[in-house]
């Protein structure tokens, strides 16, 4: 009897703090829902992750923010290319990759880019440095050609090597495969 109480005790409180813990983020549904959408030309974030906003159209501007999936911005204007368009981004203008959105209230007017950033350190070459590497070709149309060094001929016959004792080297060769064998013999019958 104690354990089915026990049980239903358990599973009450479980009920309840499951319940505590679903009653914030009903509000944030309700929230949510409520929110008033932008009137006019709007993009909704379709790309999957969340994508940069910059200061320009294309990779080379400032990025100025983030925005994710599913959020709405008013659309402003289209790059002539018509692959960025202008938003207004956090009170001020912000620029979006246009396959990345998708555009809903109406047709947006191609606006004029601005200027692209000029780098601030301009890159320099010293012409020494260059000049060690310039080569000029050589001006032949085959290809050059090296002799290889000369070949030198080995003889065999008179000249064999013997040992300093005068006897062949092959000679303590033999000796030790029939040391070897006598071994290999004497391993075999010992053995029974």
């Amino acid at each position: 009897m104690k354990q089915i109480w026990f049980k239903s005790f358990a599973i009450l409180l479980a009920a309840f703090c499951a319940g505590l813990v679903m009653l914030p983020l009903a509000g944030q549904a309700e929230a949510y829902q409520d929110a008033p959408t932008p009137g006019g030309v709007v993009i909704t974030v379709t790309y999957t992750d969340p994508m940069n906003v910059r200061n320009g159209p294309g990779t080379f501007y400032d990025i100025i923010g983030q925005i994710f999936p599913g959020d709405v911005f008013p659309a402003l204007g289209i790059s002539p290319g018509r692959e960025w368009i202008q938003i207004s981004y956090e009170g001020g203008i912000g620029w979006v990759y246009a396959s990345y959105v998708a555009v809903s209230g109406g047709e947006l007017q191609v606006v004029e880019s601005p200027p692209t950033p000029t780098p601030l350190i301009t890159n320099t070459v010293d012409p020494t440095l260059a000049a060690q590497f310039h080569l000029t070709p050589t001006v032949t149309r085959l290809p050059t050609f090296t002799p290889p060094p000369p070949v030198t001929e080995v003889s065999f016959g008179e000249g064999a090597p013997v040992s300093s004792s005068g006897v062949p080297t092959g000679i303590f060769i033999i000796i030790l495969g029939v040391v070897g064998l006598i071994g290999l013999v004497f391993s075999f019958t010992s053995r029974k």
